[in-house]
């Protein structure tokens, strides 16, 4: 049985990371942390968790968390994890972190869009944990940045495009709208119900979201040159879901058809990938609660550009499942064990 520890349990991922664990065989969760809620049981911060899971929040003393888990997953906010990560690594346990602050390979491009890195030789320790990019390099190891939600999105909408040249990595547009959970559990009035609800509104535009580096950096990697692309968030007012949709110029004359069949060769095999038929478009309803991402690529056929949609949960397939993947594959367990549920539909 593997000893996991939750750092940061008190807010959506870490819930969910709870959530998800309790129906692993092969996993027990045996430390929960939170600084603002320490003292108290998990479950009277989340009811649903009542005679499931009921573990008293500790304080964060990382040496201690260390002593009662195998494998540590930290769901801080950034510079929060890195301040921790490091002692985790130096007593031996594996790391899952679900902030930003491994993601970025070159500190300097952190420092830009962040602040200072703390630790900028974990950088080089980290692997970004996409698996179905990376899944080679996420077993065995010791530290994985687990990607962000937008970039979850994005990535595995353009990389069957890029890895094969068939787009124009130059002029990329991504839309990409997201539930209200992607902002966080903590109070604000940008995400009170009365600011939310009955809107759709866009933030973060003009180059500015923080996920931009990210998704450069591994679109760049797919398509072996440097890219830049325009990405627009959205917010939508539901609970949870990302819907991406993502514009580029084709290289050469292709179909909708063909496409399809591109993505559903490239993603053969992958158990968390779906590939949907022509004319089928990707909603969040079907994705909800699930670790799934589902794809629609197609062709305009009017201008000739290629649009990909794709659907995730952003807190399951865009946080806390695909953190739960990455711990399948570092532990050698089954990638999907923990992960089998279908969508919570209606």
């Amino acid at each position: 049985m593997l000893n996991v520890a939750i750092v940061g349990a008190s807010g959506y991922t870490g819930m969910e990371l709870i959530r998800i664990l309790h129906c692993h065989p092969e996993v027990a969760v045996t430390c929960l942390t939170s600084e603002q809620s320490a003292g108290k049981k998990i479950s009277d911060i989340f009811p649903a968790l009542r005679h499931r899971c009921d573990l008293t929040l500790e304080n964060l003393e990382p040496v201690m968390v260390a002593e009662k888990a195998d494998l540590i997953f930290t769901a801080l906010p950034h510079k929060a994890a890195m301040e921790v990560v490091p002692t985790f690594l130096k007593l031996g346990k594996t790391v899952i972190d679900l902030s930003a602050d491994y993601r970025l390979a070159d500190p300097e491009v952190y420092g830009a869009w962040y602040e200072t890195h703390l630790n900028p030789a974990n950088l080089k320790k980290a692997v970004y944990g996409l698996p179905e990019i990376r899944r080679s390099k996420i077993r065995g190891a010791k530290l994985i940045a687990n990607p962000g939600c937008y970039p979850t999105s994005i990535i595995l909408g353009l990389a069957p495009l890029l890895k094969k040249g068939l787009i124009d990595p130059k002029g990329i547009i991504a839309d990409s709208a997201s539930g209200v959970s992607g902002a966080g559990r903590a109070a604000k009035v940008d995400s009170l119900y009365c600011e939310v609800n009955d809107g759709f509104k866009a933030y973060g535009a003009g180059g500015v979201h923080r996920h931009i580096p990210e998704i450069e950096q591994e679109l760049s990697l797919l398509a072996k040159e440097e890219l830049q692309i325009t990405f627009t968030p959205h917010l939508v007012p539901m609970d949870r879901g990302i819907l991406s949709t993502i514009y580029s110029t084709s290289i050469g004359a292709t179909s909708t058809e063909k496409l399809v069949k591109l993505y559903r060769d490239f993603y053969a095999g992958e158990p968390f990938v779906r590939i949907l038929p022509p004319g089928v478009l990707p909603s969040t309803a079907n994705v909800r609660g699930s670790n799934f991402c589902d794809i629609s690529p197609l062709v305009d056929g009017r201008t000739g550009r290629v649009i990909v949609i794709s659907a995730i949960d952003n807190l399951v397939k865009g946080a806390s499942g695909q953190a739960v993947q990455n711990m399948n594959l570092v532990c050698g367990f089954p990638e999907t064990m923990g992960l089998e549920g279908l969508a919570l539909f209606p």
